[in-house]
């Protein structure tokens, strides 16, 4: 008798999915009569009102889906390489970097012409008083009969014009010019540096939110399931315990797992409404964007550490910027030593004024200088040790940086290849709560397991499910953070062509 009146049931739950809920309402009753079931008309009554709020739940979430279809007309489809592209073309951080690299590029074009001459204009108007004395040597004798005096006395106030123009070439710096040259392009070498890890910590970033958004949608989806397959699970226990096969207990039981799987589903949506605008920002999308590349996993294995570790130490930018400071770092001793040497120039000046000078102004000039320090109020010996210790810790700042980076590429490649053997076992898990589910649903019907029972393998297929897109999340995220501390984050579109879809 059990086995008719489950087999009867799970024949009205296929014609409910069938053909609809009234269809499925005249299906529960034309059982009930056949069965000549003693249904008080308070179960009647509780019996329906269930099957009202299902079909209103259905409809509620029939308005959502179409209201969530109308906010995606304008959402933007981008594969990851049009969102990589994007990235690179929007974001300010980028800019900023970029800005600052040009600035570096022209103060390194400003100390290209230091060995020039430097060509200076200067005015002056003066208001001056001149007293000359001219003796008057053997004619004093004659000049004291005529009462002048020994020497003449001449006084001159006039206001007078001086435009000059000075002309200085540096024949000789000691070794300043060439520092500073190179300083300068060591700190464009720098800058690049600096940009290339603001691009790269940007396309990681944007890895990790454009696939993190799409595993967020797969736990809605499978929350959704979950939540779909319990009701069905709640309906039939409300039918079996109207008709005395199951207890009161094994419904309510039903009940709390359908409760649970709905908070369940309405954190994975505020998850993922949270990612899909933390997407939508970084690509700086105001209508939000849905990922085109799918999650993907690489199944066979990765190439060698050894190549990995290589590609960092040859292309890492957070080498070339340690390298850059160090460059840096030795152009700043050798302008500290080349202040302890004279410095060779040439000059030349022109007066334009020539009737209106001073008596000791020349017309024009020219010739050779020589300027040496002798002493200073700066110790210049202790100026080249300070630099000479900077030079020290950028060098010690290097190795670190490199013993670091490949400790950082061996975890992140053993992440890698942790997370790729790991997905190939969610394979067999996979169908394993899949069987799960469908014989725990059929000994449900025939009285054999118990409500407790298909909660569970609802719940464990739905968490087997969840865990296969984990993993594939996590072979991708760490494929990214593999190549990202080897300087090939760029390269990643390459391992989406070669890997293998993870399907929902």
């Amino acid at each position: 008798m059990r086995s008719r009146v489950c087999a009867r049931v799970g024949r009205v739950r296929a014609g409910r999915r069938l053909t609809g809920s009234r269809a499925g309402a005249f299906r529960y009753k034309y059982v009930l009569s056949r069965l000549d079931v003693n249904v008080t008309v308070r179960e009647q009554e509780t019996f329906f009102m269930t099957l009202r709020c299902s079909m209103l739940v259905a409809a509620l979430a029939t308005a959502v889906c179409q209201g969530a279809q109308a906010q995606t007309i304008d959402r933007l489809d981008l594969d990851y390489r049009s969102a990589q592209a994007r990235l690179l073309e929007r974001s300010d951080a980028i800019q900023g970097a970029d800005a600052d690299v040009r600035s570096k590029e022209a103060q390194k074009g400003s100390t290209s012409t230091l060995r020039r001459p430097t060509v200076e204009f200067e005015g002056q108007m003066i208001r001056y008083q001149k007293t000359l004395y001219l003796p008057l040597g053997p004619l004093a004798d004659v000049a004291q009969d005529y009462s002048i005096s020994d020497p003449l006395r001449f006084e001159i106030e006039r206001t007078s014009t001086r435009p000059i123009v000075t002309a200085t070439l540096p024949l000789y710096s000691g070794g300043q010019i060439p520092a500073a040259q190179a300083g300068a392009a060591a700190q464009l070498g720098q800058s690049r540096a600096e940009r290339q890890i603001v691009i790269d910590n940007g396309l990681l970033q944007m890895t990790q939110l454009y696939f993190g958004q799409q595993l967020l949608e797969r736990v809605r989806d499978v929350r959704r399931d979950a939540l779909a397959g319990l009701e069905r699970h709640v309906a039939d226990a409300l039918k079996l315990e109207q008709e005395g096969f199951i207890s009161r207990a094994q419904r309510l039981q039903a009940q709390v797992a359908r409760d649970d799987a709905a908070r369940e589903l309405e954190k994975a949506q505020a998850d993922l409404a949270s990612a899909q605008v933390a997407l939508a920002g970084a690509l700086r999308a105001p209508s939000g964007v849905d990922p085109v590349s799918p999650i993907f996993v690489i199944r066979q294995p990765l190439r060698s550490l050894d190549t990995y570790v290589d590609a960092a130490l040859r292309a890492h930018p957070q080498l070339d910027r340690l390298g850059a400071l160090e460059d840096q770092a030795e152009a700043g001793v050798a302008l500290q030593r080349a202040k302890l040497r004279p410095t060779i120039y040439g000059f030349a000046q022109y007066n334009f004024d020539r009737r209106d000078t001073l008596l000791t102004d020349p017309d024009w000039s020219m010739g050779v200088g020589l300027r040496y320090t002798l002493f200073s109020g700066v110790g210049r010996s202790q100026a080249v040790q300070a630099a000479r210790e900077t030079v020290t810790q950028a060098n010690a700042g290097l190795r670190e940086a490199r013993t670091q980076i490949e400790i950082g590429v061996t975890r992140s490649w053993n992440d890698a290849e942790a997370a790729r053997r790991r997905f190939e076992l969610t394979d067999t898990a996979i169908t394993a709560a899949q069987e799960n589910l469908r014989v725990q649903t059929l000994g449900y019907q025939e009285q054999q397991t118990t409500s407790l029972d298909v909660i569970d393998a609802q719940l464990g297929l739905a968490r087997s499910r969840i865990q296969r897109a984990q993993a594939g999340y996590d072979f991708v995220v760490a494929l990214a953070q593999l190549l990202h501390v080897s300087g090939q984050i760029a390269t990643l579109p390459d391992y989406i062509d070669q890997g293998e879809r993870v399907t929902p």
